[in-house]
């Protein structure tokens, strides 16, 4: 039985999701509720009230009451997700360690946790603590061994080809993405940047998959999944949220052109061995390549292995060779001198060429 898709669901989230059929989802991610435990009012030097989260929906008698409906809808998350699924949470220092507590203790598999960094925080406005300029988010797989989706490659290109770190720079909610309502207050006080969910569900989901909110409010996740070509389910009790998140998620305009929003993994590329790269004759025997330094040199063999003064064998075994290492990845070590260009280039463009060319 498959769960509904691209729909919000008006209700309490323990009860429907409970309503839910098991294993049906990609994805969950969460920002329950925060359990701030405030005192009185917060207020600025000005004496103007900070508009902060107050709502009868972040308010519990005490911390065991916490715990338990922390556990009740991790509980139904795990039942629903399928067994390549991953779970996203997302806290604040008042919630994060119970949320990473109830998820140990169920049997999730901590994979990450990510550091939200925020350039414009709130500021400590009585003067008593450091500013607080940080959320945590925690990932975890079904269990040690369940395979999940990662986009490795779709992190480190969205991060200028680096590897994508833990700890994410992002501003809050703000300007026109910040939702007012009729008196021009914020609508929602957690609304989370589209920005956030943009990399959480492009690394761990994967076109067609479904992601399900149970805590939706004003619906960023249900956006940002439909702008991705991913499926969503939202679950939220406030009829007001529920309305805005509708509205937002209407105007939301997919991708016309589907190849813009895949993610291909290199992993996942088809083999092309070197020797077909002297096939189609991007390459010809007795063809010199160098590293990136020009320090070593090795010559191309008609039957694509290389040969060097001292050493001959395949691209990765010379290449290992020639520094003196356990082993090597020839595709990015070795260069070769480019016809369009006097610069030297990784034999890696020409791997992704003929990449190219069998996927035609």
């Amino acid at each position: 039985m498959d769960a509904p898709k691209d729909r919000l669901l008006i209700g309490d989230s323990i009860e429907t999701l409970a309503q839910l059929p098991d294993k049906s989802v990609d994805l969950v991610f969460a920002d329950p509720p925060y359990n701030l435990q405030l005192r009185g009012e917060l207020l600025r030097p000005n004496n103007s009230k900070v508009d902060g989260v107050d709502d009868d929906w972040d308010k519990f008698e005490s911390m065991q009451t916490y715990d338990a409906f922390t556990v009740a809808w991790l509980q139904q998350a795990k039942r629903v997700l399928k067994p390549t699924g991953s779970i996203w949470v997302i806290g604040s220092y008042h919630n994060i360690y119970r949320l990473g507590s109830a998820l140990q203790n169920l049997g999730f598999w901590v994979l990450n946790e990510v550091v939200w960094r925020k350039t414009n925080p709130m500021p400590n406005f009585r003067g008593t603590r450091f500013t607080n300029a940080h959320e945590t988010l925690i990932w975890c797989a079904m269990g040690e061994k369940s395979r999940y989706t990662f986009n490795y490659d779709a992190m480190k290109a969205l991060n200028e080809d680096l590897q994508m770190r833990s700890d994410w720079l992002l501003p809050i909610c703000s300007g026109p993405e910040r939702l007012k309502d009729e008196d021009g207050h914020k609508a929602h006080p957690t609304q989370k940047p589209e920005s956030l969910l943009h990399r959480v569900i492009l690394a761990s989901t994967n076109p067609g998959d479904l992601v399900l909110d149970p805590f939706f409010g004003t619906g960023t996740t249900g956006v940002v999944a439909k702008r991705l070509g991913r499926h969503w389910l939202g679950i939220e009790r406030d009829h007001t949220y529920a309305k805005m998140a509708i509205h937002r998620i209407s105007k939301t305009v997919v991708a016309a052109d589907p190849s813009v929003i895949e993610t291909p993994s290199k992993r996942n590329a088809p083999r092309v061995p070197f020797g077909a790269v002297v096939e189609r004759g991007l390459l010809h025997p007795g063809a010199v390549l160098t590293d990136a330094r020009g320090r070593h040199e090795a010559k191309v063999r008609a039957d694509g292995t290389l040969i060097s003064s001292e050493h001959r064998g395949s691209i990765h075994q010379v290449g290992a060779a020639v520094q003196g290492a356990p082993a090597c990845n020839g595709w990015t070590f070795w260069h070769f001198k480019s016809k369009k260009s006097k610069d030297r280039a990784p034999i890696d463009v020409l791997r992704q060429q003929v990449r190219a060319e069998l996927a035609m």
